[in-house]
């Protein structure tokens, strides 16, 4: 934006408020939540949920466990009218949650709204009208008394047709746009509407304080929450509801901060869905609570499937960077950050305290329904730690760290050459190419029999002893080789330097069970060190211990023969 179009704005004003208690508090309870996702959210859609995604949409709701669903504003459209009907006609609200109605403060659209909720047991009616300072200079062109008399004639009319009514009816009141309205006036008419409503502690009244328009930072917004709940007269006797929007890509930590200012509801939607730039995000909410120890009375522990259900009804795409549920959010390219998880996750394997303290991942993915193959993936950010991540997690190759930079190198070469991601599949055809199979049948050396001739083992290593005996095949030949050793994998050592002359020493040796697929085999791994002194891995999968031990000793020293004659490694 250009420096000379900024002097059309001006600051929000802020609160004075010296004494604001709210920075000092914490959320220790989830608040009442109350979905509008069939009210907001659906009047954003291009196009409009119908009546079975409406139902499906519900349902959804009910199985998260909302109690309090704005069903949509059924005076204003009939296809709202209809679907509150069936709701009701149906069966279909259980007991013990509650459908909430949305009209504003003009007769007709308050008879027909009361039309609308016949036969329920209960029901929220949410009267609202405008408030702000430039909503009644614009668009009304009303003064202060006029926009209060507005909003006590709704009232009355609210509460004549409830008596009338054999709903059982909760009285709520939102001031719209109260970010845009003077404080001590949105209070005037708050307290002109509980006048007339005359709530109790035992059937108190929702007054819902909404962000219609979001204006400022949280903390001030928080500031006006504050504010208010101090001043309000008839403060134990009434529900204090947000209503956030996201204008300024802050409703969230608006809504958290006016809850530890002392608010008890929130409105919002699934994924932030409404009108402009959204809603206050209900998912985003809960589960952040969630992952401080405080139970939001809300059931994302499938989120796959509230995913599935609200993209079908919604027509709109989760992002893949979304809080949460976003497709990539449990997913790491960076390597360090790789690494770190890779660290993170075996350390909470091991831990006895069972508190989730990983790395990069504020929360379990599986708690949500998710899996861990998914939190590290591989292209050409990648590190070494990402790459041996995988092969754990998908296949159960537990390769040793000093490992993790041959490898993770390997990949590098591969995601750079090609500027792809890498799946899993992939990855494993990159480690099977370079360690498991021999890729260069003219150099590279084949196992094509052993066996173990005679073997004393005694409890010092000294004093063991195996002779063992091979048939290797390269290069369109094949010899017998046989040596001894104070075990199996020595001797085959030894059989290679003095049968064919190989200059190399055994560095390292790991092994283990594979935990992916047969339980039957497992994985070994050799670390040589050629005569120039480089060192090469190699691995190889058996049933047999001994001849895995074997094979990836010839995978090792193949890769040191490709290097040396020039071929890719």
């Amino acid at each position: 934006m250009r420096a000379e179009k900024i002097r059309k704005y001006r600051p929000y004003p802020t609160v004075d408020l010296p004494d604001r208690a709210w920075p000092g508090r914490t959320i220790t309870t989830a608040p009442a939540w109350c979905s509008v996702d069939l009210r907001d959210g659906n009047q954003a859609l291009i196009q409009p949920m119908n009546l079975d995604e409406k139902l499906e949409m519900f349902q959804l709701l009910l199985d998260i466990g909302f109690k309090e669903i704005e069903v949509g504003f059924p005076a204003a459209a009939k296809v709202e009218y209809d679907f509150l009907r069936l709701l009701i006609e149906e069966r279909r609200i259980p007991e013990g949650v509650m459908p909430q109605v949305l009209t504003q403060a003009r007769e007709h659209l308050i008879r027909r709204t009361f039309d609308s909720i016949a036969g329920a047991r209960a029901a929220v009616v949410h009267l609202y009208n405008s408030t702000s300072t430039l909503q009644r200079e614009v668009v009304f062109r009303k003064g202060k008394k006029e926009i209060i008399d507005l909003a006590v004639y709704g009232a009355r009319l609210v509460q004549q047709q409830a008596r009338d009514s054999d709903v059982q009816v909760h009285y709520e009141y939102s001031p719209e746009s109260f970010t845009g309205t003077e404080l001590d006036y949105a209070l005037e008419i708050c307290e002109a509407v509980l006048d007339v409503w005359q709530p109790t502690q035992e059937n108190p009244v929702i007054i819902n304080l909404p962000a219609t328009v979001e204006m400022s930072t949280p903390n001030v917004y928080a500031d006006r929450i504050e504010w208010f709940c101090r001043h309000l007269k008839d403060r134990g006797r009434v529900i204090m509801s947000l209503h956030a929007h996201n204008d300024r890509g802050e409703a969230v930590a608006a809504t958290e901060l006016a809850l530890m200012a002392g608010a008890d509801r929130v409105e919002g939607t699934l994924f932030g869905n409404g009108e402009r730039t959204g809603n206050v995000d209900i998912l985003t909410l809960a589960l952040n609570m969630a992952t401080q120890g405080v139970d939001p009375g809300l059931d994302f522990s499938d989120i796959n499937h509230v995913i599935e259900v609200y993209e079908r009804c919604t027509r709109l795409q989760v992002p893949p960077r979304h809080p949460y549920a976003g497709e990539l959010v449990y997913t790491a390219f960076s390597g360090s950050h790789q690494d770190a998880i890779n660290k993170g996750m075996t350390a909470h394997e091991h831990s006895e305290s069972g508190l989730w303290a990983v790395p990069y991942l504020p929360v379990d993915p599986q708690d949500l329904g998710r899996t861990y193959e998914s939190i590290i993936r591989i292209n050409s950010q990648s590190g070494k730690g990402g790459a041996a991540y995988i092969m754990e997690r998908e296949f159960g190759f537990r390769l040793p760290k000093d490992m993790h930079p041959e490898f993770g190198r390997i990949v590098q070469a591969a995601t750079d050459a090609s500027g792809l991601e890498l799946s899993p599949a992939m990855l494993y055809s990159i480690f099977e190419q370079n360690y498991l199979s021999v890729r260069n049948a003219a150099t590279g050396y084949c196992l094509k029999a052993f066996e173990v001739l005679k073997r004393h083992i005694d409890h010092s290593e000294k004093d063991s002893l195996a002779e063992i005996a091979a048939v290797l095949a390269w290069g369109g030949k094949e010899r017998r080789i046989q040596a001894e050793g104070n075990g199996p994998l020595d001797a085959f050592c030894s059989a290679l330097h003095e049968n064919l002359h190989l200059d190399f020493t055994l560095h390292s040796y790991h092994e283990h069970a594979l935990t992916r697929g047969s339980s039957s085999k497992a994985v070994s791994y050799i670390e040589i060190t050629a005569g120039d002194g480089s060192s090469y891995w190699g691995a190889a999968v058996h049933s047999d211990i001994i001849v895995a031990s074997i094979k990836a000793l010839l995978s090792a020293i193949n890769r040191s023969r490709a290097a040396e004659a020039g071929e890719e490694a």
